[in-house]
């Protein structure tokens, strides 16, 4: 292996590790607040209120982040896309850590009144931007270095997804078994969220080894590449919307499964605990999912992939809701195993080589944050849409339903797109 080779395995090697690490970083940052809001939130910040609307107001701030997601990748999209993939991950990674730092020490609604949940909701805006930013640079990080493989390598950005899951969970669950439940209200839910620091430091001394892409380093400018987000619009604007449907039914699946699951479970009568236990299992077994269908795809293309994936949620999606209602930890154990860990990953680890195969390498940036991002706020309003449904009278059917269509929606944009696997990204 030549001098130069070795570098470039390197610079790879370096590249996957920390869009990985970055992933779990940020994820475990956004994602456990996702799981706070589902057991903790409705009682600190909105404690004024009947249970049930409380966490329907505890859900609804957790979709203010997914809101500012899109916002997040144009903005980090429109600079990295000008200026570079690394300058970019590194703001998004110290912004997201110090947010979730910060969230970890605020005052509860019986301390400050309506400043509290007012001050979460900013912070949680803060916290979708970062991340509206990060994932897309994340993935070109990996997808520009890898000259083969890609769907494998840059899947590990979307690893770290469930990774995330997992270490923001298992703490949870450490803290939840280690204190009573008023110890865990006062104060032990802040513990997870103060350990960002920790993880900001370890995230920012590995990205900043990494080196620019060489994809992005050799590419000439885009006629517009003063304004990504329109060239993205004039020139690709029925990819931005195929991307947006691909990910929709995905992320829907995705939060329903994650998150309101645990809510819905919990109030069905089964212990936190146990619940987060089940949701840790699953998510460190929808990493090794994630990568191997990821790998699979880089085989035999992208679409065959994810097309089985969208449909076997559809059966998913109704088997889901009945497993947890039999009151069996071992069946709720099975319903999120088979959902996030067996089906979900089809649909999911593949998503990263594809969007970044879907654009130029001078729009590449945004296009796919945008479209990835958007088609994320299925994901938040997933689990606000479904308790008020609840709160409404609606069966657990109606909540299966709704996932079906949208994994539907995500068949039907899979099929509307070519095979993208083999394509180059150095071409224009």
């Amino acid at each position: 292996m030549s001098r130069i080779d070795a570098a470039s395995s390197t610079q790879l090697r370096r590249a996957v590790f920390s869009s990985f690490l970055g992933s779990l970083i940020e994820f475990y940052d956004f994602l456990l607040y996702a799981t706070a809001a589902a057991l903790v939130f409705n009682q600190v910040f909105f404690s004024d209120m009947d249970p049930l609307v409380g966490t329907v107001a505890s859900f609804g701030t957790l979709f203010a982040g997914y809101l500012a997601r899109p916002l997040g990748g144009i903005l980090f999209g429109h600079f990295g896309d000008r200026t570079g993939r690394k300058k970019m991950l590194v703001i998004t990674m110290a912004t997201m850590g110090i947010a979730s730092t910060l969230i970890g020490v605020l005052p509860t609604y019986d301390q400050v009144g309506a400043a509290a949940p007012i001050l979460l909701i900013a912070l949680r805006i803060v916290q979708g931007i970062a991340l509206g930013g990060e994932w897309g640079g994340a993935v070109l990080l990996t997808a520009e270095h890898a000259t083969s493989r890609r769907g494998l390598w840059a899947s590990f950005t979307n690893a770290g997804a469930p990774s995330g899951m997992v270490v923001s969970t298992g703490v949870l669950a450490l803290v939840a078994a280690g204190t009573t439940e008023a110890q865990f209200l006062a104060w032990g839910w802040r513990i997870p969220f103060l350990f960002s620091i920790a993880l900001l430091a370890l995230g920012l001394f590995v990205r900043l080894k990494v080196t620019e892409t060489p994809v992005f380093a050799d590419a000439a400018p885009a006629e517009s590449e003063s304004w990504p987000l329109l060239e993205v619009l004039k020139r690709h604007p029925r990819n931005l919307l195929l991307s947006i449907g691909i990910g929709f039914g995905a992320f829907v699946a995705q939060s329903a499964i994650t998150v309101f699951v645990v809510s819905y479970a919990v109030q069905s009568g089964f212990e936190r605990g146990d619940v987060l236990n089940a949701l840790v299992v699953s998510s460190a077994l929808a990493v090794a999912g994630i990568l191997g269908y990821s790998a699979l795809s880089d085989r035999i293309g992208r679409r065959p992939v994810m097309a089985v994936g969208a449909f076997g949620m559809v059966v998913v999606a109704f088997a889901l809701f009945p497993l947890i209602d039999s009151g069996s930890w071992g069946l709720l154990l099975l319903a999120v195993v088979i959902g996030q860990a067996v089906i979900h990953p089809m649909m999911y680890g593949p998503l990263a080589a594809l969007y970044s195969e879907m654009f130029a390498t001078r729009t590449r940036y945004t296009g796919a944050s945008l479209g990835y991002q958007i088609s994320s706020t299925g994901a938040g309003a997933t689990p606000l849409a479904f308790a008020a449904l609840l709160a409404a009278g609606a069966s657990p059917v109606v909540l299966s339903a709704v996932i079906a269509a949208c994994c539907l929606i995500t068949a039907l944009c899979i099929w509307g797109i070519g095979e993208t696997h083999r394509s180059d990204l150095t071409n224009p």
